[in-house]
């Protein structure tokens, strides 16, 4: 059993870091893409496109329904992963740059650890919610120094925090689904669930701005598609399953680390030591937090 017990850890910390990885280039593809192409079309397009494919995945797989109860937790992944981060992050980042997006995602593994404390019924300590709040305060005063008009938040400052808030939900929410459903089929049905939202939203933007873009613009898309959307989540969700959500979330440490360096890469874009200082402190934070959560017995592996 100890064997089997330390097998899954290692395998979902893999599987979590192929993850994290992956949503890694979410924050600058999305500032590539809607630069040429209408916000609310990149955001919802993305996951009709996902959902298609999340269709013929599970045609393929003969994949059983879920029972009622798991249909309401899917629509509570579904309006924050599907949803809630891909329109409020293109949003933002009309008017945002990428790397100011990154500090402010740093506290993404934080609010993970929040809904995940929150929805498994633990007790955290005084110390959990004085690094939490430090987290976000440090975030909060960034934001009101560093890209404020006037020294005070933007709206697409508020977008990012939104987006920040919504996608933790989603990703605690998903991972514990995930341990029932596995990882693949809980992000593709909560695709489906999300289609009375997506499809009609996607027309919308498309009759309103057609879309026109580069080819760069629609390769962009194309990623936040078929990876960001769909197969990121087959490894970030089943590594959650497997190793855990407070133990694999660490590994969500490395994703601002790595969208800064693919936002100077790819984008040009200045990372400032303002930045850079921002980032290492949410970071710091987020250690704290997944320090002193409360322990919880290690829950039972499902499906993958």
């Amino acid at each position: 059993m100890p064997r089997t017990v330390t097998a899954d850890r290692v395998t979902g910390l893999a599987l979590g870091a192929v993850g994290v990885l992956a949503f890694s280039l979410s924050l600058p593809l999305t500032r590539i893409a809607v630069q040429q192409l209408d916000p609310w079309f990149v955001a919802f397009g993305r996951a009709v496109g996902a959902a298609l494919l999340a269709f013929a995945y599970l045609r393929l797989t003969r994949a059983p329904r879920p029972t009622a109860a798991q249909w309401r937790r899917l629509a509570v992944v579904a309006a924050g992963v599907v949803v809630g981060f891909p329109m409020f992050t293109s949003l933002a980042l009309t008017t945002q740059t990428s790397a100011h997006g990154a500090v402010v995602v740093a506290v993404l593994p934080a609010m993970t650890a929040v809904f995940a404390v929150l929805r498994a019924g633990e007790r955290p300590s005084p110390a959990f919610w004085a690094a939490a709040a430090a987290g976000l305060l440090a975030v909060l005063t960034f934001l009101v120094t560093s890209g404020g008009v006037g020294g005070t938040l933007t709206v697409a400052d508020l977008f990012l925090l939104a987006a920040v808030v919504l996608c933790g939900l989603g990703y605690a929410e998903g991972g514990a689904l995930s341990r029932e459903l596995g990882g693949a089929r809980t992000i593709c049905w909560a695709l489906l669930v999300a289609l009375p939202v997506t499809v009609p939203v996607t027309a919308a933007a498309a009759l309103a701005d057609p879309p026109h873009a580069d080819t760069t613009a629609w390769a962009a898309f194309g990623y936040l598609t078929a990876v960001s959307m769909f197969l990121g989540f087959f490894a970030w969700y089943a590594g959650l399953a497997r190793g855990g959500i407070a133990q694999v979330g660490q590994i969500q440490l490395a994703q601002p680390v790595l969208t800064l360096a693919w936002s100077a890469l790819l984008l040009s874009e200045t990372v400032t030591p303002a930045s850079i200082s921002a980032a290492l402190v949410v970071l710091g934070c987020v250690v704290l937090i997944q320090r002193t959560r409360a322990s919880a017995p290690a829950p039972a592996v499902g499906k993958v």
